[in-house]
């Protein structure tokens, strides 16, 4: 089984085809590679609503259900991946010096 055509775009760095789909551990969006595979670890479905859903295959259920396909997350495979963000962790810059003495 193949997403609908509606459902695939372009990704922005690598230009390959993707589909997002919500993630049913906590409802995020994930983009998923659109061409099915074998050796992926995602199972794509669309719902009822027209909307997609993945979930990961584990080893209590590691094959896909009918209605679904088996995907790739585009994570592992994109080829011009956007830059990592500063989690905050680092060498802080101190601005001034602070105005009056703790108080105790």
């Amino acid at each position: 089984m193949k997403p609908a055509r509606h459902h695939v775009t372009t990704c922005k760095g690598c230009r390959a085809p993707i589909v997002w789909a919500f993630t049913s551990k906590n409802g995020r969006k994930q983009p998923v590679d659109a061409e099915p595979t074998d050796k992926g670890n995602l199972a794509v479905t669309q719902g009822a609503d027209d909307v997609l859903y993945v979930r990961s295959l584990t080893k209590a259920h590691p094959e896909p259900r009918p209605s679904e396909w088996q995907a790739m997350p585009h994570f592992a495979t994109c080829t011009s991946p956007p830059p990592r963000r500063s989690s905050g962790g680092g060498q802080r810059t101190t601005s001034g010096v602070r105005p009056a003495p703790w108080q105790r």
